[in-house]
């Protein structure tokens, strides 16, 4: 069985590392990406018997978009925030629900089971007071990065070129160049797709790097 498959999501990183992981599978084919709520209506209703994985951070009507799915002969996936409540997408009839931080495998096996017309809820791991699973990388990785790399891997996840990290830090981007080398060494990954995706799957990092940047914004609002 060959599923088409349609990735809706605001944030590329997420997109393009969908994207590279279902090309190697031999059935999956990516039949359209779209990066906004609107493009994401019109590809649901333009395409027949599609699996449509769409990031909730899109905001769309869901029950719009499912109604437009089923009249389509599509099926729905919902990939939410970590931590956001997956009880309206089920009840607005979505097929499959996944976590921003969902694993691989877990993702390939979820768009599968609901390709076949069966539903697939993401579990989640038995978490500590803290709202977040240990994670002895993420902890160790969180502690080695300075302060402005944590705003740096924050900006990546938003979306960032080196270019727009370097006017919003104020450095030039050779320096951001050095930063970002620093960070890759002490995550172990080679390039910025990479250093997203390992944040993304280690929540205590993505917290911690999303954090970094909360706190400037609260500064710079009160020194203003």
């Amino acid at each position: 069985m060959i599923h088409k498959v349609i990735l809706a999501d605001n944030q590329s990183v997420f997109r393009t590392g969908a994207a590279r992981l279902l090309a190697v599978e031999d059935d999956f084919r990516i039949i359209g990406q779209c990066d906004d709520l609107a493009r994401l209506m019109k590809a649901a209703s333009g395409n027949h018997n599609a699996s449509i994985v769409f990031a909730a951070s899109l905001q769309p009507d869901v029950n719009v978009l499912v109604k437009a799915a089923i009249e389509a002969g599509s099926t729905t996936t919902a990939v939410l925030e970590n931590g956001e409540s997956p009880q309206a997408y089920i009840a607005a009839g979505v097929r499959g629900i996944v976590q921003r931080d969902i694993p691989n495998a877990e993702l390939l096996r979820c768009i599968r089971q609901v390709g076949r017309g069966e539903a697939y809820v993401q579990r989640r791991a038995t978490v500590g007071s803290s709202g977040f699973e240990s994670d002895k990388v993420a902890e160790r990785v969180r502690d080695r990065l300075t302060p402005k790399e944590l705003k740096i891997l924050g900006l990546i996840l938003q979306g960032y070129k080196n270019k727009d990290i370097a006017v919003e830090l104020k450095n030039s981007e050779q320096v951001i160049k050095n930063y970002l080398r620093s960070i890759f060494d002490k995550t172990g990954v080679s390039d910025r797709l990479e250093l997203a995706l390992f944040t993304m799957h280690h929540k205590i990092l993505a917290h911690a790097a999303t954090r970094a940047n909360d706190v400037k914004a609260s500064t710079s609002i009160l020194v203003n």
